[in-house]
């Protein structure tokens, strides 16, 4: 395997590369895949904070139940969870659960046209900004976080980080659970890696299937919504109706 961006972290957990067994088989029914993607997602979501966020003390106090007075610490970065339509949902719980104050959510809806395989947009629901410029004291939040459960030829991931930056976000983290080789190199390298780090699961080094944008052996969940739909269709009716339920309602505000 060729050396990753130096901005790419893989796991090596044990429990992570044993359940990723259990995820790839065909024998492994729907419900169980279903969990097995929550579980996964935890695991990555735990490595993956880690790294990207730290805690500061905010100058407050508080007592425990012993009467003990306390310092209270917290993650003090702004943060955006960026699912990926559809497949991005099953790792969305998992980051919830994990995150100490409650998230916004924001979605966005890409697919791979068919013969290309280059990426189409068909739902964003990043809120409007006021203020466009690239300043950072005036940016949307600190950091977003890209779910994306599987990296194959890298498209999909580098439209949404494209789409992240222009949105004005100075930081961004993809997760994903696996991965090709050049895949994660590709989206690892978009704009030359700047305000960019990637955390995968597990790397696969092949590319097959039809035109080759397949991941080898992978694994199948949630498919994305078929190339010949569009904006009228039913992929975007099911992704609208889908990102509304999963969302905070502090999205909108």
């Amino acid at each position: 395997m060729s050396p990753l961006p130096a901005n790419v972290a893989v796991s090596s957990h044990p429990c992570f590369i044993s359940k990723l067994s259990l995820l790839r088989s065909a024998s492994t029914p729907p419900k169980e895949t279903k969990a097995l993607v929550h579980e996964l997602s935890l695991i990555l979501a735990t490595e993956a904070l880690a790294r990207a966020l730290t805690v500061e003390k905010t100058g407050e106090k508080d007592v425990t139940p012993l009467g003990v007075t306390y310092e209270i610490e917290k993650v003090t970065k702004s943060i955006a969870l960026v699912p990926i339509l559809r497949s991005g949902l099953g790792m969305l719980e998992a980051f919830q659960t994990l995150l100490p104050e409650p998230t916004p959510v924001h979605h966005l809806g890409l697919f791979r046209e068919k013969v290309t395989l280059q990426p189409v947009e068909y739902y964003n629901n990043l809120p409007t900004r006021a203020d466009s410029s690239k300043d950072e004291r005036n940016s949307p939040c600190d950091i977003a976080i890209v779910l994306d459960p599987v990296i194959a030829t890298g498209g999909t991931a580098e439209a949404a980080i494209q789409t992240l930056r222009e949105w004005g976000v100075p930081k961004i983290l993809v997760v994903s659970i696996l991965g090709s080789e050049e895949g994660v190199s590709r989206a690892a390298t978009e704009n030359g890696g700047e305000g960019l780090d990637v955390v995968v699961g597990a790397i696969d080094r092949e590319l097959g299937g039809d035109n080759g944008g397949m991941i080898v052996p992978g694994y199948e969940y949630f498919p994305n919504p078929p190339s010949h739909h569009n904006q009228s269709g039913l992929p975007f009716l099911v992704s609208a109706i889908l990102a509304t339920a999963y969302s905070l309602p502090s999205e909108n505000n």
